[in-house]
């Protein structure tokens, strides 16, 4: 009580001096949001109301009070970790090794194919420009994070972009001479990830299954989804074998994220499967097509 009295009085201060009152939203860290969080213990809704005002000084210029309300109001980063020990997806219960990435909702750990975000590419940290590039680039991004067992802490590694944002952002960079070395560099090195043998097999099965698929667009799903480490369908068990429901499912996946506006719609939604119903038919068309020949 003498805490909600206190800022009842700071409030009638802030009024009197002309502060002007921005409501902020705080949400959980997780891909199906919904409500706010709770800040007082018995959800009293006046003093909920209370804590979520922030103030904003007199005479402020109006780009930088833009930006305190908009951060007001921002929901927070997608967050990546690297898991430090063995792990199952609580969705499909494929097994995640250690070193692998996780995204945890609530509680529960889910591989990136399950998280929808196994179409990103890890970009390091250490260079903020492209960083910073990237991310403006990119509709969907999220945060690496390695805990650090000495210090006890979770340290940034980088972040996961789409492949669109980062060439976007490379090409922006590329008038630097460092950066050009850096880009051939990370080309050298995707390029060796690649399993050039099963690359090649699963994109002739591609072309099988979808015959009017175009071939550099099956060889692109093929590369894309079978780079190793990369916990996508081409590099499970059922991928390397090729089997149809595996291959069926890195098809609608790249539809799905290149061909639709799922990305954009699975950012602002915040719900995975909403924003996949909404684009379901508009993949459907095209699976059908690409089946057709």
């Amino acid at each position: 009580e003498r805490r909600a009295r206190a800022l009842e009085f700071f409030e009638e201060w802030a009024r009197a001096r002309g502060l002007e009152c921005v409501t902020a939203q705080y949400w959980p860290k997780s891909r199906h949001p919904g409500a706010e969080l709770q800040i007082t213990l018995n959800n009293d809704p006046a003093l909920e109301a209370l804590y979520r005002k922030v103030y904003l000084k007199p005479g402020l210029a109006a780009r930088k009070a833009e930006k305190i309300k908009e951060q007001a109001s921002k929901p927070p980063e997608l967050l990546v970790f690297v898991a430090f020990q063995e792990q199952e997806c609580s969705e499909c219960r494929e097994k995640m090794d250690a070193g692998n990435l996780v995204f945890v909702e609530g509680r529960n750990p889910l591989c990136l194919r399950c998280a929808d975000l196994d179409h990103l590419v890890f970009l390091p940290s250490g260079d903020a420009t492209l960083t910073r590039r990237a991310k403006k680039h990119s509709q969907l991004w999220a945060v690496v994070l390695q805990f650090n067992r000495r210090r006890r802490v979770q340290e940034r590694q980088g972040l996961l972009v789409t492949a669109e944002g980062l060439a976007k952002a490379e090409a922006e960079c590329l008038s630097d001479e460092e950066q050009r070395v850096a880009r051939r560099q990370r080309e050298a090195e995707r390029r060796e990830a690649l399993d050039e043998q099963l690359v090649a097999a699963m994109t002739a099965t591609i072309r099988q299954m979808y015959p009017g698929c175009p071939e550099a667009t099956a060889l692109q799903i093929a590369e894309h989804t079978c780079v190793r480490g990369s916990g996508r369908v081409g590099r499970s068990a059922a991928g390397r074998e090729l089997d149809p429901m595996a291959i069926d499912l890195a098809v609608r996946a790249h539809i799905r994220h290149v061909h639709t506006n799922y990305d954009t719609l699975l950012f602002t939604m915040g719900d995975r499967g909403l924003a996949r119903s909404t684009v379901a038919s508009r993949v459907e068309a095209i699976v059908r097509k690409w089946q057709g020949g």
